[in-house]
């Protein structure tokens, strides 16, 4: 496969110093990329600012846009198979996550707004003004710069990158320094699909690479998935240059247990809501809320089966839980267990890196500690790890303040038979969603995205396509 960037249709190797692929698994070294340079960065916003006038995309017709993103959508399924044996190799999550869950997923995306691409409207409105006809339309707003993140890479991206070529823009690309492949091969497939030279653009390397497009004066939007302190700073530098914007950003998602619950039934949707990704998610549900009558209960049935789950290799059809992304993952983790131990946590399982053949990898145990107490930091920061922290409350009436004390509000959960109460907390938790009686599930028609640090905008459904076109009003004299 190609490991050079995509520059205006052609593959170039970068102008920086080089840097390495590695699988997290076993530490070997998967490929060695280049580092793009500012100038790098200028070609490939260049390329799609001429991209995105020409005949070829701007002045395609809907219906013929919708085809080819079709036709990306296929080329990305029959070839399911690959990609995701290079994301879980790039990554290290399961192959039945990037089989199962990422790659259908981000074929889902692209066909859905594929659809999208012959339905942007504008609207008519009545005026208070006398002889006027008024109308809105929606147009792209140009070049977009999309920055993926390394824990989902590819469907994260396509959550990007497939409304923003469905309202008619074009991208530039910068994916994380740590899993930059399965991207690459995307592209790869963009180009087979027939997509026109410079509509989509991809550069790799790390932070100054992403500074450097999110700089670029030519590029109008960037859309930022990633942690909260990035976020912050894209944020601030977009604000002074009056640069759209949408960042889906950290969480530490709450998981209310109420009493009535039956701990049995919503165990498995609480251990995968918890540890999908190796706890590499910024939904993963990380304060578990528990009746204080059924804490212990909870905690030692949790604690029982993460401790039972299989780490390895992504690749083995036997492992449950793969490594985390990077050794500086590890640390991390490892990081906030010695604070839990140290703030009175009692540590039920896990707080350790595996030995053996593992040790080679990125591996941490499943870890779970119980008693955890509102202002201790493993229960309210985010540690993108396989740490989970069980809570007692005593009332109902402590839920809402509970789970919305804290900085963060992507994503909760509410487990009940009391249909009243959950739908009460559903209202009252602050989170761009809510699950209720289940684990994690997305929907290119959903919307999704944060409140407070957890983000700004909304990614999937209509709401992404908002995101990714400007509204133009016209008005017409009738006399």
């Amino acid at each position: 496969m190609r490991t050079e960037m995509l520059i205006g249709g052609e593959w170039t190797a970068g102008g920086g110093p080089a840097f390495t692929s590695v699988n997290p698994a076993t530490g070997e070294v998967l490929a060695e990329l280049r580092e793009a340079t500012e100038a790098d960065v200028d070609a490939a916003v260049q390329a799609a600012d001429s991209a995105f006038a020409s005949d070829e995309w701007g002045g395609l017709l809907p219906a013929a846009r919708a085809k080819l993103l079709l036709r990306a959508a296929d080329l990305l399924e029959e070839h399911a198979a690959e990609i995701a044996r290079l994301e879980t190799q790039d990554q290290g999550q399961p192959l039945p996550i990037s089989i199962g869950f990422s790659l259908p997923n981000a074929v889902e995306h692209l066909r859905y707004y594929a659809g999208w691409a012959t339905k942007i409207t504008g609207i008519t409105a009545p005026l208070s003004v006398p002889d006027i006809d008024y109308r809105t339309r929606r147009e792209p707003l140009g070049v977009c710069g999309l920055i993926a993140p390394w824990n989902f890479p590819l469907m994260i991206l396509m959550w990007k990158l497939a409304p923003a070529l469905a309202a008619g823009n074009t991208v530039v690309i910068k994916s994380a320094e740590q899993t930059p492949l399965s991207t690459l091969r995307l592209a790869g497939l963009f180009e087979e699909a027939g997509i026109p030279a410079g509509v989509v653009n991809v550069v790799t390397g790390g932070p100054d690479v992403g500074r450097a497009l999110v700089r670029h004066p030519q590029v109008k939007k960037i859309a930022f998935t990633g942690s909260t302190e990035v976020g912050r700073e894209i944020g601030a530098e977009c604000g002074r240059n009056l640069k759209k914007v949408s960042l889906e950003l950290g969480g530490k998602a709450p998981s209310i247990i109420a009493a009535d619950a039956d701990l049995d039934a919503v165990l498995q949707g609480n251990l995968l809501g918890g540890l999908i990704n190796a706890g590499q998610s910024c939904a993963a549900y990380t304060r578990f809320y528990v009746d204080a009558r059924r804490h212990d209960e909870f905690a030692e049935k949790l604690s029982g089966a993460a401790g039972t789950l299989r780490l390895g290799n992504g690749l083995d059809p036997q492992t449950q839980l793969g490594p985390l992304v990077s050794a500086e993952q590890v640390d991390q983790a490892e990081r906030y267990v010695t604070i839990g131990k140290q703030e009175g946590a009692d540590l039920l399982t896990g707080g350790q890196r595996p030995d053996g053949e593992l040790s080679s990898g990125f591996f941490y145990e499943p870890t779970v500690f119980a008693g955890v107490q509102q202002d201790m930091r493993i229960a309210r920061e985010e540690i993108f790890g396989p740490v989970l922290t069980v809570l007692p409350y005593d009332s109902p009436d402590e839920l809402t303040a509970l789970a919305n004390d804290t900085g963060y509000g992507l994503a909760a959960a509410i487990w009940s038979r009391d249909i009243s109460m959950v739908n009460r907390l559903a209202q009252e938790v602050k989170a761009g969603t809510v699950w209720i009686n289940m684990h994690q599930a997305l929907d290119a028609a959903a919307p999704w995205g944060g409140m407070k640090s957890s983000g700004i905008g909304r990614e999937m459904g209509w709401d992404a396509i908002e995101a990714y076109t400007d509204v133009k009003s016209i008005w017409t004299h009738l006399t």
